[in-house]
C-alpha cells in the first residue's frame, strides 16, 4: 500500500510550540496525562486509562513476500477525563505519523507504549479520532507460558488453491496470522489492548492477488486493484475486545452458506487440511443451532473457522466469529469449545484477566454439555471422571486440574492451565447439582443475555448466579471456585 501523504501531519517542533502556547495561554481545559496501564492483576501495563474506544478502522496492506506490514489506525474513542496526553499499545512497529483531530500531534515511543500529546487538550467527554500511520515487520511475542501469539508466519498450506498461479515473491506461497490473547494484538495495530475496552471494528487487508485475507465480522467488499493486489473489507459490527481480532492472509480454501436459523458462515481452510477437516466443519452449522437452544440466540451476525496449516500455532483461539485452528482439524468437542467462547468470552468478556474461567469454564462445560446431548458421557460422568481422574471418560482427568482455585491463578503464566478450564467447568456442575436443571439452564442463557457484547467479573457472576436462582452458594464459592486443593466428591442431592 502507498502510505498516504502525510504532510498534514505538523512536524514534531511545530506541534510543541502549540502545545506550549495552548499552556501558557491559560486554556480552559484542564487536561492531565491517561494511565499507562489499567493495573491488571496479572498484565499490569495492557491496556490504557482517561479513554474509552468506540472504533477500530484498520487498514493493513501486506507483504507475504518481504513480511513487511503498513498501516492506518484511525481511532474513534471518548475521553473519560480531560486529557494532556493518553497511551496507545504497540509493539515494534515504526509509527510514521500521529494526528488528532486532523492535526498534528508529537508522539514519543517507551517499550510497548507509544503517548500521544494532543495540539490541545482533550476536554472529558469529547469524541475524539487519532489516526496513526505505521509500517515495519511485525513479530510474534512469546507469553509467559512459553506459547506464542501477535503476528505469526505460516507455511504454504499444502501448494497453494487450486486453479491459483502463485503470486511473485520469494516464498511465494507462506502467509500470515494475527492473534491476540492475552496481549499479541499490539504487534500488529496500536490500541488499548485490554478486554474491558471493546469496540467495533472495519479491517481492510490488502494482499498480492491469489491470496485470501480473512478477518473478523462479515465481508463487505473484495476488490481487485489495478497493481495486482486484492483489498478485502471486513466489517466488526458488534463489540469486540482488541484480543479476539484476527487478520489471516494465505492460499486458502472458502466455503459459505447458512446455518438453519439463517446465520451466515465463512470458513477458510488451508488447502492442505481441507480433507481432514471437512467433516468436523460440516458440522458447525448444527452446533451454532445446539447453542442457540442451551445458551439463547446467537451473539454475533456471522460465524465460521479458519483452518490454517499444521504446525502454524500450538493451540486454537476462539478469534470472534471466526475461530482459528491449526489444521487438520478432526476434534468436533475442539470447534465446539471455541464456538461456545462466542457467548462466553466474546459476547459477554471478562472484566480482567484473572476472570478467564469465566471463558474457559463456560466452553469446557460446553464439551460436557454437547456430549450429553449427543451420546456421549453426561456432565455428571465428566465431573465424576475427573474426581477419580478416570481418563476413560476424559483424557485429561487426571491433571492438575487442583492445583489452585480457577478464581485465582497464581500468576500469568497460568491463566490458561487446567484448573481454569477443568475446575472451572465443575463450579458450574456444582451449581447444577445444587439448583437443579431447571434454574441452571435458566441462569446458563440470562447470564448470556444480561451481559451481552459486555464485560463481567467474577464478583458479577456470583452475585447474578445467586441472585438467579435464589440459592445461597457460599459453599460452591468457597470450597470450588476460590477453595485450595482437591475438594470431596459432594454428598447425593436429596
Amino acid at each position: 500500500m502507498e502510505l498516504r501523504a502525510l504532510s498534514r501531519l505538523a512536524v514534531p517542533a511545530v506541534a510543541s510550540l502549540l502545545a506550549l502556547t495552548t499552556a501558557c495561554t491559560g486554556g480552559t481545559v484542564q487536561g492531565r496525562p491517561g494511565a499507562s496501564g489499567l493495573r491488571d492483576p496479572y498484565f499490569p501495563k495492557a491496556g490504557n486509562g482517561g479513554y474509552q474506544v468506540d472504533h477500530y478502522a484498520l487498514d493493513l496492506d501486506y507483504d507475504p513476500a518481504d513480511g513487511e506490514l503498513h498501516g492506518t489506525a484511525v481511532i474513534t474513542a471518548r475521553a473519560e477525563q480531560g486529557l494532556s496526553s493518553f497511551n496507545l499499545d504497540l509493539s515494534g512497529l515504526k509509527v510514521e505519523g500521529v494526528t488528532v483531530q486532523g492535526v498534528g500531534a508529537r508522539y514519543n515511543r517507551t517499550g510497548n507504549e507509544l503517548t500521544v500529546r494532543p495540539a490541545e487538550d482533550l476536554k472529558k467527554g469529547e469524541v475524539f479520532r487519532t489516526e496513526i500511520e505505521y509500517g515495519g515487520k511485525p513479530k510474534a511475542l512469546t507469553d509467559a507460558d512459553g506459547s506464542k501469539e501477535g503476528w505469526i508466519t505460516t507455511e504454504d498450506g499444502g501448494g497453494g488453491a487450486a486453479g491459483v498461479d502463485a503470486p511473485a515473491g520469494a516464498d511465494a506461497r507462506a502467509g500470515a496470522v494475527g492473534v491476540g490473547e492475552p496481549v499479541g494484538s499490539m504487534t500488529w495495530f496500536p490500541g488499548n489492548h485490554h478486554p474491558s475496552d471493546k469496540a467495533t471494528y472495519d479491517i481492510t487487508l490488502t494482499v498480492p492477488r491469489g491470496y485470501e485475507a480473512v478477518s473478523n465480522g462479515e465481508l463487505r467488499s473484495r476488490t481487485e486493484g489495478p497493481d495486482g493486489r486484492t483489498a478485502f473489507a471486513w466489517h466488526s459490527p458488534e463489540p469486540m475486545a482488541s484480543y479476539l481480532a484476527t487478520a489471516v492472509v494465505g492460499p486458502y480454501k472458502v466455503t459459505t452458506g447458512r446455518t438453519p436459523s439463517g446465520t451466515a458462515f465463512y470458513n477458510a481452510v488451508a488447502p492442505g487440511e481441507a480433507a481432514a477437516s471437512a467433516g468436523t466443519l460440516a458440522r458447525l452449522p448444527e452446533m451454532v443451532e445446539w447453542g442457540n437452544g442451551r445458551f439463547g440466540p446467537y451473539p454475533f451476525s456471522t460465524a465460521g473457522a479458519v483452518v490454517l496449516p499444521a504446525g502454524s500455532l500450538g493451540y486454537a483461539l476462539e478469534t470472534q466469529t471466526k475461530p482459528v485452528f491449526s489444521g487438520p482439524l478432526e476434534s468436533e468437542e475442539l470447534v465446539l469449545h471455541e464456538l461456545a467462547h462466542q457467548w462466553f468470552g466474546n459476547s459477554v468478556s471478562p472484566k480482567s484477566w484473572k476472570d478467564m474461567w469465566l471463558n474457559e469454564g463456560f466452553a469446557t462445560y460446553a464439551e460436557w454439555l454437547w456430549a450429553e446431548d449427543h451420546g456421549g458421557p453426561t456432565a455428571q460422568r465428566h465431573f465424576e471422571a475427573f474426581l477419580a481422574g478416570d481418563t476413560s471418560v476424559d483424557e485429561e482427568a487426571d491433571s492438575d486440574w487442583d492445583a489452585f482455585p480457577p478464581a485465582s491463578p497464581p500468576g500469568p503464566d497460568q491463566i490458561s492451565d487446567q484448573p481454569v478450564y477443568y475446575r472451572g467447568a465443575m463450579v458450574l456442575h456444582r451449581i447444577r447439582q445444587e439448583v437443579g436443571d431447571e434454574k441452571f439452564f435458566a441462569l446458563v442463557r440470562g447470564w448470556a443475555a444480561d451481559h451481552r457484547h459486555g464485560n463481567a467479573s467474577t464478583a458479577d457472576f456470583t452475585a447474578y448466579a445467586q441472585e438467579k436462582t435464589g440459592h445461597d452458594l457460599k459453599k460452591v464459592w468457597d470450597v470450588w471456585l476460590y477453595g485450595e486443593g482437591r475438594p470431596k466428591q459432594p454428598a447425593a442431592p436429596k
